[in-house]
């Protein structure tokens, strides 16, 4: 039976992915398991493959290269015919495979063609056996891959061999903070992102802690370029592990050709992995496989997201106030006339959002608290929902239902003032990264967007689009309401409607309109039509066809 998110995925083409790296003739690792992984996540897999290995579940008993020739004939095929939007590159057996892969990719990007490259840097696997990798230099890659992903062994081999030529020395990672220092120096050394994997870190104990450090992410925030995060899960005790590296690199791989952001599919990747882990089984007398488990669709399996040396706000002990009554269309109006317009409307949930830009005057501040104090009398007088954005001192210092807060303003706003103060809260989020950093505070509800190309404000992040919003509504749905927004208005509440996502926010639709008033009840009286009819077709035996048609 397809469910709501898979039937929309259906109105896209799969996206073609590519493996390059060696066969493992047990199935669990390599070509095998990233083929595998690509299938599961919806994308068309095609594999390079660098080397033969004669392995099973207990040992690696032989690894024999491909000729040059033949390796680069298989990426000039592929690429005349299957051009990738992602690559993934696993197992090269030797200096002169990284070599040769190195100048073949540097020709696609002397013509400005690279596509997205994530290097799992296969030296020594998650069991502890090597390839006899661990001499090679990966120092030709440097600028053409996009990601680096090693585990922690292969995490101090790279090191130690950057290091060997300076005559310089290097210690074995051992702690979370020489983790964390090593992979921010690769990612300098390499021009590169990189995660260091914790999996195979014993030394973590209850958690498999993975440290992520970004350069700058194409179509995200500012706020997250240039950083270093804790992505941290429960150890899934498990020795049923074999292709866990693999299949990571593997996944990210594809939610980048899915056109997710780089923060977003990490997140997600590891997430696949941890319900693999969770449902992994063996199949020989060593080590087993992961299980490939399909798009993440539960919080459960996704890391708690901690940034390394900034300081956020702690989890608050008091809960922000609940939504009391659904938002349904949310207007976010700047202007004190049209606040009373849409009220006047029946309006029961809105938003006043007035930007400023710092410094300000002594009259120009006094004249910003007056509008908040006004706009907050006039929502008490029509007993709404109504929250103020940014400005939550003032919010907390005249009594406002509740606070609205972008990503920018976590990190230096008194959360716990705010809930002690007995308001709610909503958060902003681009992104299943940032989503998870919300749902982090239990806020009161979190907007996801910007769904549609907005002219309302300058935005970094590129738009999420339906078949995100599908994704991100299946995560948070069952424990936050979710509100949708950007670029919204009449002909698109229809399709967005069709996601599953619980409220949706306008803007322009509002306060662009000759007449806000009217303009809100049109929208308010078709969403809630839409939203009827969704929850009549929830309690019939389901259509996929009705879905797909909306």
């Amino acid at each position: 039976m397809m469910g709501r998110l898979q039937c929309i995925k259906t109105l896209e083409r799969q996206p073609i992915v590519w493996t390059i790296a060696g066969s493992d003739s047990g199935g669990g690792a390599g070509i095998q398991a990233d083929l595998l992984t690509m299938k599961d996540l919806d994308c068309h897999g095609c594999s390079v493959i660098t080397s033969i290995t004669a392995q099973n579940s207990v040992a690696v008993k032989l690894v024999e290269p491909v000729s040059e020739h033949m390796l680069i004939s298989q990426l000039d095929a592929l690429w005349s015919d299957l051009p990738p939007r992602a690559i993934k590159i696993g197992l090269l057996v030797s200096q002169q495979q990284v070599n040769c892969v190195a100048k073949w990719l540097t020709h696609l990007a002397q013509q400005d063609l690279l596509p997205f490259v994530v290097l799992d840097p296969v030296m020594v696997a998650s069991s502890g056996h090597g390839f006899g990798q661990c001499s090679i230099d990966f120092k030709p890659m440097a600028g053409l891959m996009s990601l680096l992903t090693p585990n922690q062994h292969e995490l101090s081999h790279l090191c130690a061999n950057l290091l060997l030529s300076r005559q310089q020395d290097t210690s074995p990672v051992n702690d979370e903070h020489t983790m964390a220092s090593e992979a921010t120096w690769l990612a300098n050394e390499y021009q590169c992102h990189v995660v260091a994997k914790g999996g195979d870190a014993r030394w973590q104990q209850q958690d498999a802690i993975d440290i992520y450090v970004t350069q700058k992410v194409a179509n995200a925030s500012d706020i997250h370029n240039h950083r270093v995060f804790k992505l941290s899960s429960p150890r899934v005790n498990t020795q049923d592990n074999h292709g866990s590296g693999c299949t990571f690199s593997a996944a990210i791989a594809c939610f980048i050709a899915h056109q997710f952001v780089l923060h977003d599919a990490i997140v997600m990747a590891k997430a696949y992995v941890n319900n693999g882990l969770t449902n992994s089984y063996q199949v020989g007398q060593g080590p087993g496989v992961l299980a490939r488990t399909g798009w993440p669709d539960t919080l459960a399996f996704m890391p708690t997201i901690t940034p390394v040396g900034t300081v956020y706000p702690s989890h608050c002990q008091t809960r922000f106030k609940p939504i009391l009554s659904p938002l349904g269309v949310y207007p976010v109006l700047d202007s004190l006339s049209q606040l009373i317009a849409v009220l006047n409307a029946g309006c029961k949930t809105l938003q006043f959002r007035v930007k400023v830009d710092p410094p300000l005057s002594p009259l120009q501040t006094q004249a910003l608290e007056q509008s908040i104090i006004d706009a907050i009398a006039i929502g008490r007088d029509f007993n709404a929902q109504l929250f103020i954005n940014d400005h939550w001192q003032l919010a907390i210092k005249h009594g406002a239902f509740g606070v609205h807060l972008g990503q920018e303003d976590l990190s230096c706003a008194d959360l716990n003032a705010i809930a002690n103060a007995g308001l709610a809260l909503g958060i902003s989020s681009h992104g299943c990264f940032e989503a998870l950093l919300a749902h982090q505070y239990s806020p009161s509800y979190i907007a996801l967007g910007h769904i549609y190309p907005t002219s309302t404000k300058q935005m970094p992040s590129a738009p999420q689009g339906l078949i995100k919003l599908a994704h991100y509504v299946t995560l948070l749905g069952e424990h936050y309401p979710t509100v949708a927004i950007g670029g919204i208005d009449s002909d698109r509440l229809e399709p967005v409607a069709s996601t599953g996502v619980a409220d949706v926010a306008v803007v322009r639709a509002i306060t662009e309109a000759s007449d806000p008033a009217l303009s809100y009840r049109l929208l308010h009286q078709r969403w809630l039509q839409l939203t009827r009819k969704r929850a009549m077709a929830q309690c019939l035996p389901f259509s996929s066809e009705s879905l797909c048609s909306a």
